[in-house]
């Protein structure tokens, strides 16, 4: 089994900038992708970015150009850095982990982006 705790969200204004965690435990070498996803109030959860273990990424287009998605593997942790926010960035963002035989959800961290 593996557990995803995310953290790092808060409360900023439009154009500044959040720096989200993941910290994975357990069976953590069952992990290949992990990724971020978000909800906003009253839609669907949503793809942002997403990162292998050998660190090929992929961002969403509403995203690309603004975030950047890490992993440390030596910490199991991976981060995603949000810059130049607006307010429809705001969402509970979901850490994901994904394996051959595993797709686990993290609880979420609330982003809320001001005007």
């Amino acid at each position: 089994q593996v557990q995803l705790v995310e953290s790092g969200g808060g409360l900023v204004q439009a154009g500044g900038s959040l720096r989200l965690s993941c910290v994975a435990s357990g069976s953590i070498s069952s992990i290949n992708t992990m990724g971020w996803y978000r909800q906003a109030p009253g839609k669907q959860r949503e793809f942002v970015a997403a990162i292998s273990t050998g660190g090929s990424t992929v961002y969403a287009d509403a995203v690309k150009g603004r975030v950047i998605i890490s992993r440390d593997n030596a910490k199991s942790t991976m981060y995603l850095q949000m810059n130049s926010l607006k307010p429809e960035d705001t969402g509970v963002y979901y850490c994901n982990a994904r394996g051959y035989v595993m797709n686990v959800w993290g609880k979420g961290t609330l982003v809320t982006v001001s005007s």
